[in-house]
Parts: C-alpha cells; structure tokens; sequence
C-alpha cells in the first residue's frame, strides 16, 4: 500500500517570525487521522525569520533530528552545546531525561529553513544527548546516503529508536532502490524539486505513505532532495 499525502493537505501556522506546515498533528493543530506514521511522531517544515527563533524550551523521551535546508539554526541547550548546524549538516538530540535548548535563526538577513523531525525512542530515561555530522551532497547524489539509524557511522548519528533515515538528491536519470520489510512502515518526504515513488509523482511538501511494500523505487528527479524513514510498524 502506497498513500500520497499532498503538501497542502498538512497543518499549517504563521506566527509572523515562523512559518510552519506540520505533516502531523502538533500543536494547535490536531488530525485524529494524521498522528504519526509508525514512530515518526513530528515533521515541521519551519522558516525562522533573521533575528528571530525558539526561545529556551524542554523535552523529554523524544529523539529529535534537525535537517537544515538553507540559513543556518544556532542551538545551545542544557548539555553546554552551543553549535552552528549549517545545510549539509545532520543534528540529533535524545532528549532522554530532559533537556533544555533553544534554537535561533544564525544567518544574516536570510531566513533558515529546516525541516524539525521527532521520532518516538524505543528506552526512555536515557541521559540526553547529542551530535552533529557533515553529509556531503557527493554522498548524496543519485543514492540514499543513511544519516540517522540505531549504529552510528561516518556519515550517520546514532538514535535511540527502532528507525533509520536517508537522504538522497535525484536529477534526470538518477535513481534509487530500498528493500523494505513489509511487516514495517516507510515514509517519504519530498523536501524540494519534484520526484517519482514507485512510479507516483510527488512535489516539494508532497509525501508518501507505505506498508505492505517490499522495495522503494526513487526516480524522474528534477532538483529533487529526499528523506526517506525506514520505521516500526
């Protein structure tokens, strides 16, 4: 079973500094039908205006993954990390315990474009923790590099959560496959360009929704940058 979710079809609030299209439900907004997908529990699609942002806030128990388009989002917390994360580069945070942090746009006169992504952990009362990687676009390009999974590697920040995620950049003839365990659910997300999922179209904001399926098949990209979760049912 394959679903496509249209990007107009998801949550949106503009506070005027943030702009932010929620693929789930959060916040004031609320879908009884659209309450995650697997573990994935939160994808915020947010544009931070210059000298604007989130102000100290606390989580706890979540696995946090920042992916930063264009602009760059400065993050200090409660571990004493005060870092950059500029586009290219992958952020995790397990809240664990709980943690403090706050997150502000760090370009000059530019918004900071990121996508916010919560996956639900599998323990919890973990000490918080966080890290940071560089993925080049070679590792990217016509292939789906993993940047987040359960073992950490050169390119890939370790989480604590039953999931993997990859990121890819498809243009004319490049292509991609996965093989997917049917028993689990996977989960598409378009960030930009336009891109085929087995054979469906999707635009930027567009995902697609699977389980029951045995192989993703990425293809037809035109400036196309992807996320694709591996998940627990």
């Amino acid at each position: 079973m394959l679903n496509i979710r249209k990007s107009s079809e998801r949550g949106y609030a503009d506070h005027g500094w943030l702009k932010s299209f929620h693929s789930f439900s959060f916040a004031s907004y609320m879908d009884p039908a659209h309450m995650g997908w697997g573990n994935l529990r939160v994808i915020n699609e947010d544009r931070i205006a210059p000298g604007t942002g989130f102000g100290t806030h606390g989580h706890r128990d979540m696995e946090i993954i920042s992916y930063v388009l264009s602009g760059n989002l400065a993050h200090q917390d409660s571990m004493g990390n005060v870092k950059g994360i500029p586009p290219g580069d992958v952020q995790r945070m397990s809240a664990g315990s709980g943690v403090r942090h706050s997150e502000f746009n760090h370009a000059v006169g530019e918004s900071t474009h990121f996508l916010q992504i919560w996956i639900e952990p599998n323990v919890i009362g973990i000490d918080p923790g966080y890290e940071q990687k560089s993925v080049p676009d070679s590792a990217k390009r016509g292939r789906l590099a993993c940047v987040a999974a359960p073992e950490a590697a050169e390119y890939t920040v370790k989480i604590h959560a039953d999931a993997s995620l990859y990121a890819g950049l498809f243009n004319g003839a490049e292509n991609a496959d996965l093989a997917l365990n049917p028993e689990r659910k996977a989960y598409v997300f378009l960030l930009r360009g336009s891109l085929q999922v087995n054979g469906l179209a999707l635009q930027a904001g567009d995902a697609a929704l699977l389980q029951a399926e045995a192989s993703l098949h990425l293809s037809h990209g035109q400036d196309a940058e992807v996320l694709v979760f591996d998940l627990a049912p």
